[in-house]
């Protein structure tokens, strides 16, 4: 090898050398960096005429694994989902009271009937009607408590749904624009590397939102597909995705008739058709889950007003003094909302004697309630016939002896007559209120189950992208040793030409 070749070799080396360890080194100032890469600058021999003259640095790349970057943004999305359902779920299994302590619905309505029997032992004694009087108000309290806290969730859900939907928009924008980028330095160097750790980051961003699968092509395009099939666009400065803002109440519903604005997308309503991340996991709860727990609490308190007037005791109303049909359908009819305007009667709580005598005479019927006449004034303190109506029956799974309660309604739910709830509807509604309970409160600890199985996946799935393309800063200071070691090495054979150089220069002298 000549001296030239020498020299030109040598100091090719030292190039690829210092950018090898300028890679290292930035590898290791980010190796905290959520979403960066592993860099490797790979180097490429140079011939002429079949000799080697040198090396030539390749544009940095990454090592990653795409299929196992989806997986990981798919379970992201679960994980975000799964954050929102317990979430908003947890306030309302607060609203529904602590059964460790007697306060919830089920808790509340024996509490209500325990009452009964105690002024059903001794009916003139004022302290037992008064102390009675405080057990309806109590359960009154607690299904409006309820009502609220699902009316809040609700409301919170959709406002949730405007936030992320600002949200994916500001993300496709970002990756737009960094896709844009990456197709420019791809054509002119090879490579993107830096900025397709930015896109990544931002696609993961994005799926906590909506999940979403990266399609990428060599040049640094790339296509976004929803799990759901819809394409997203990528505009740079537009917005893909619009909603409007809302007040949510018990009869607000998305679709033919509502009231709630859609999601739309290219002019087309893609409400329904969402799955996954955030965005859906708010749709899901706002039409879905939520409208059916109201219902249920509605039904909850309707039957319960109803299942008293019917026995000749009118001890809960709405705030006009009104108890709703339960024959009607719920979507048309006052039950809907109820359980948040639910009271006692004013009439019974300015005189709790009413609680033994009646409100008001029953006509009877073959297939309900048989004919009740109230305690009339001044008639026995010791009447007990209103008692026992209701002990029997309105507790019970009767109307009268023989004659079954129209069943409480499981389907047809909603403010749009869609929904239904998961269970069989119990005859009683000590068993109805418990089992409303149950079931409400048992979603939350499921929704947590959910999150936490799924953040455990997503830290899996973590590790082993950190162990396949994260930076080791052991792995990565070994390499910059290395590469120290072979810059010395190249600059001692410059060094060593140089001498040469020198005396064959001195010699011709």
């Amino acid at each position: 090898m000549s001296l030239d070749a020498a020299l030109i070799t040598a100091r090719s080396a030292l190039l690829h050398t210092q950018r090898a360890l300028a890679a290292s080194a930035n590898d290791v100032a980010n190796a905290d960096t959520v979403g960066h890469t592993k860099k490797t600058v790979a180097s490429r021999a140079v011939q002429v005429d079949g000799a080697g003259i040198g090396v030539r640095s390749l544009a940095p790349t990454r090592d990653v694994d795409e299929a196992l970057v989806t997986e990981l943004n798919s379970r992201r999305a679960a994980a975000a989902g799964a954050e929102v359902r317990e979430r908003l779920l947890q306030a309302i299994e607060t609203a529904h009271g602590n059964p460790e302590n007697g306060e919830s619905l089920g808790d509340l309505t024996a509490a209500l009937r325990t009452g009964f029997e105690d002024l059903r032992a001794d009916p003139a004694e004022a302290g037992r009607q008064s102390s009675l009087l405080l057990d309806a108000e109590a359960l009154a309290t607690r299904l409006n408590e309820v009502s609220s806290a699902i009316g809040d969730a609700r409301q919170e859900a959709q406002d949730g749904i405007v936030t992320e939907v600002a949200r994916i928009n500001a993300s496709l924008r970002e990756i737009a624009a960094l896709t844009q980028q990456i197709r420019e330095q791809t054509a002119l160097t090879g490579s993107a590397a830096a900025l397709e750790d930015q896109r990544d980051a931002a696609i993961a961003t994005l799926s906590e939102s909506i999940e979403v699968r990266a399609l990428k092509s060599e040049d640094g395009n790339l296509v976004l597909v929803a799990r759901n099939g819809l394409v997203l666009p990528l505009d740079a400065k537009g917005d893909a995705f619009s909603t409007a803002d809302a007040t949510i109440g018990a009869s607000s519903y998305h679709g033919a008739g509502g009231t709630i604005p859609g999601i739309m997308l290219g002019g087309q309503d893609v409400t329904e058709s969402l799955a996954g991340g955030r965005l859906a996991e708010y749709v899901t709860l706002r039409d879905q889950t939520l409208p059916r727990y109201q219902a249920e609490a509605d039904l909850a308190a309707a039957q319960l007003a109803a299942r008293f007037e019917g026995q000749g005791l009118r001890l809960f109303t709405d705030a006009s003094g009104s108890v709703p049909d339960v024959t009607q359908p719920y979507s048309t009819s006052a039950m809907l909302g109820f359980a948040g305007s639910i009271r006692v009667n004013p009439a019974v709580s300015a005189d709790p004697s009413l609680l033994r005598d009646g409100t008001h005479a029953v006509a009877g019927s073959a297939g309900g309630p048989s004919a009740f006449t109230p305690n009339p004034s001044g008639g026995p303190s010791g009447f007990t016939t209103l008692l026992d109506r209701v002990l029997d029956y309105t507790f019970g799974a009767e109307a009268q002896a023989g004659v079954a309660w129209d069943p409480i309604p499981t389907g047809g739910l909603g403010p749009d007559g869609l929904l239904s709830s998961p269970f069989g509807a119990p005859a009683t509604l000590e068993g109805y209120a418990a089992l409303v309970t149950a079931t409400q409160t048992a979603d939350r600890a499921a929704a947590t189950a959910a999150r936490t199985g799924a953040d455990a996946m997503v830290q899996g799935l973590e590790a082993r992208f950190a162990q396949r393309s994260g930076v080791d800063v052991d792995t990565e200071m070994a390499a910059m040793v290395a590469l120290q070691n072979a810059y010395a090495a190249n600059a001692r054979v410059m060094s060593t030409v140089q001498a040469m150089w020198d005396a064959l220069l001195g010699a011709v002298r």
